[in-house]
């Protein structure tokens, strides 16, 4: 269960008439749209540093001060996600972050979703593949309760029997849905082709399987390993000061009790030494592809060259040479995008299109073109300043609100960026040079070794081999 934030805003009309102004009339509007963004708007990136202390128990909490709105985001990052899930039962993870919120033994579902709504805040949790989240969302004047209601449901869950046969079912039918869709069947099939033997191969809420073996044991046993707090990077983020904030993580957490962390997998993916391939009969009209090999982690050094050169690639939208030679030249797809997925071991690389079926082998081959292409030669030297505008430009943007400022400061300490990220960032991405995207496409992309997946009319698309 999931309750969001509720929210009353003004809208204002647009301008119908435009009268003349005076100088001092346009100065003083300036003045007032100055002021308006200064309140609404979180500061720049040199400004964030927040106070980071470890507390007894071993939890990790940053504070970070932001007077602009009378809100505070309190974000826990928990270390386990869906790679720590044991073997054969996927989805454990997911299972365990959905059942938070469904009851404690202090409170029901009803009585916290009631409490929380009632103040007009949001208390939630979420599991990824590396780790789990949950937060609250809530206005200054409620902060005691936000500590209360989140606390409450990291060390007290009660994962009651009805609700977790409720959840667990409601999980299976979205999992029965997505088999539905071409999209999750292709990136299913290629996940399992790219890390075969590894955790990433499964999605993360699990497949129909592995949920339908998933045990109320399983899920309580998942929380009393990986729930400690010497797990949990807690961060706050708001109209709060560091002296409010670490109080009330004394009063609230001070009493968890430290536990033993478990072992972690640490290897990589295996690499992909030929051309794989798995084609999923279904009877439609286009063919869903996804098309990649074994990427990089997110500590990788080479991680922002790589991502000028993705951008390029097929990461910037309509200024992407996949999308302009795919799209606009060829007129195979819709859309067309690259991605690569770092994460805390190295994540995956891939392509993905819809096409129609009689265009799929001429759709495959453009790629692998572009692929083959942009390792052969250095990008222009407009392909690059645009790509590092936009990534530049952009970055203030994942920092525009608590909700997101707290979820990237967490990741900044999982990942152990350091807190200089946010004034280094745009300075990597600046230092990038041509030779830089050349190096890295010649090593981390591979138009000769690689999975490739087609669900659609395999019959008719008669894919060359």
């Amino acid at each position: 269960m999931s309750h969001t934030l509720r929210a009353t805003t003004q809208s204002y009309p647009m301008l119908q008439s435009v009268r003349p102004v005076s100088v001092i009339g346009l100065l003083k509007m300036f003045l007032l749209v100055s002021c308006l963004l200064s309140v609404t708007t979180p500061g720049y990136a040199a400004d964030i540093a927040p106070m980071r202390l470890t507390t007894p128990n071993g939890m990790t909490v940053l504070v970070l001060e932001q007077h602009f709105l009378p809100i505070v985001e309190i974000h826990a990052l928990i270390k386990a996600g869906s790679a720590q899930d044991p073997s054969e039962k996927a989805g454990v993870a997911n299972l365990v972050a959905s059942l938070l919120d469904e009851g404690t033994t202090t409170r029901s579902s009803k009585q916290l979703a009631e409490q929380i709504d009632f103040v007009g805040g949001s208390l939630g949790a979420h599991a990824s593949e590396d780790f789990t989240t949950a937060s609250a969302r809530i206005l200054k004047k409620d902060i005691d309760l936000g500590f209360t209601l989140l606390a409450d449901i990291l060390q007290h869950p009660a994962f009651p029997k009805q609700e977790f046969e409720r959840v667990r079912a409601q999980i299976l039918g979205e999992i029965i849905s997505d088999n539905d869709d071409p999209g999750h069947v292709s990136m299913k099939a290629f996940n399992q082709l790219i890390f075969a033997n590894h955790p990433y191969r499964w999605p993360v809420n699990g497949t129909e399987e592995s949920v339908n073996k998933i045990t109320l044991a399983d899920v309580q046993s998942f929380y009393s390993k990986e729930y400690i707090p010497n797990q949990v990077i807690l961060t706050i983020v708001g109209d709060v000061t560091v002296e409010q904030a670490t109080a009330l993580v004394q009063t609230h957490f001070g009493s968890w009790k430290k536990g033993a962390v478990q072992s972690r997998v640490t290897k990589k993916p295996t690499t992909i030494d030929r051309k794989i391939t798995q084609f999923i009969e279904k009877d439609l009209t286009q063919s869903t592809i996804v098309i990649g090999h074994s990427g990089i982690s997110r500590t990788n050094p080479d991680f922002y060259a790589v991502t000028v050169m993705n951008h390029v690639l097929g990461a910037g939208g309509f200024s992407s040479r996949l999308m302009d030679s795919i799209r606009d030249k060829q007129g195979l797809a819709y859309g067309i995008t690259s991605h690569y997925d770092a994460r805390a071991m190295p994540g995956s690389f891939w392509i993905n299109l819809q096409t129609r079926t009689e265009a799929t082998n001429q759709a495959i081959s453009g790629v692998l073109a572009e692929v083959k292409a942009i390792r052969e030669a250095p990008v222009s030297d407009q392909e690059l300043a645009d790509a590092k505008a936009f990534l530049m430009g952009s970055f203030p943007l994942r920092l525009d609100s608590t909700a997101k400022l707290a979820q990237v400061l967490a990741q900044v300490e999982f990942f152990g960026l350091g807190f200089d990220y946010f004034t280094q960032y745009p300075k990597w991405i600046e230092r990038v040079t041509k030779e830089d995207v050349l190096r890295v496409a010649k090593h981390y992309l591979d138009p000769q070794r690689y999975a490739l997946v087609v669900v659609g009319n395999i019959v008719k698309a008669k894919i060359r081999q």
